[in-house]
């Protein structure tokens, strides 16, 4: 689709805890369909956890290295979180763009406000939960959440959603609605690829 119906894109997928950013791209790799993407695989300092794999989850690196690429320029956007680095191989990004293909990142809602003033041309997309309750009843279903992170979680996403106005889009990912929302951001990635003038994708 990039090659002979638009540019490629870069396209910024970016929500409250919980509210299904990675299922929806998962969802959207496993469709057949006649467009191209590359999922940015994101860098970081800390520890590989069980079962992940370097290259498909993170990139692992070290603190020189990671502070190295800081140093250099080579990182698009980067955060400490919690004592450990995360960022985005630039390279990554413009090898994918070279070659035709869409690049979907996700990242909170603070790393998107850093890419708008970096890449200010990309496609910002914001996806909600049908309401507060049912992301609430998520995050107690994931089982990895103690109630004060619940209640912590939830506070972070009221503020977030109220940021939400600042995206190009904004997508409600429902219960059972997976798939139309994953046709929503194809169409919006589609319509997008077509516009003009056309964005330009400065990384």
């Amino acid at each position: 689709m990039a090659g002979t119906e638009g540019i490629p894109l870069l396209v910024v997928v970016s929500g409250p805890s919980g509210v299904g950013k990675d299922t929806l791209l998962e969802r959207l790799a496993q469709l057949n369909h006649d467009m191209k993407f590359h999922f940015v695989v994101t860098a970081t300092t800390r520890r590989p956890r069980e079962g992940e794999h370097d290259g498909v989850n993170h990139h692992f690196l070290d603190r020189n290295e990671f502070e190295r690429m800081i140093a250099a320029g080579e990182l698009l956007e980067y955060a400490n979180v919690y004592g450990n680095y995360y960022g985005v191989p630039r390279s990554q990004v413009r090898t994918a763009l070279a070659e035709g293909k869409h690049v979907l990142l996700r990242v909170d809602v603070q790393g998107a406000e850093r890419l708008r003033s970096v890449t200010p041309d990309a496609v910002f997309v914001f996806v909600l939960p049908p309401s507060l309750e049912t992301l609430e009843a998520r995050l107690r279903a994931r089982g990895k959440d103690s109630p004060e992170s619940i209640r912590t979680r939830l506070a972070s996403a009221r503020a977030e959603i109220a940021q939400s106005a600042r995206f190009d889009y904004r997508i409600v990912n429902g219960d059972g609605a997976l798939d139309g929302a994953v046709k929503e951001l194809i169409d919006i990635i589609q319509r997008e690829a077509r516009r003009r003038p056309r964005r330009a994708m400065k990384v």
